[in-house]
């Protein structure tokens, strides 16, 4: 494995960057399916409430864990 110096600031861009891009992709599933809070638009999607919506609400939720993730590498840098 190669390893190179990045400063710390470029970093945090990029991850800020992909936090941006990853709450884009949380809002408009959201958006599409006229819900405003994940836990409830993921319990709709569960009990059948939402038809056809399964596909988003695991997409969803991927994008959900990829989020937490990299805010935890971000508040390891603070």
């Amino acid at each position: 494995m190669t390893s190179i110096v990045v400063e710390k600031e470029i970093l945090a861009d990029l991850v800020n960057s992909k936090l941006n891009v990853l709450q884009e992709e949380i809002k408009g599933i959201l958006l599409k399916w006229h819900h405003e809070d994940i836990q409830q638009f993921l319990t709709d999607a569960k009990t059948g409430k939402i038809e056809d919506a399964e596909d988003d609400a695991i997409c969803l939720k991927n994008l959900v864990e990829k989020q937490e993730k990299y805010y935890l590498l971000r508040s390891q840098w603070s």
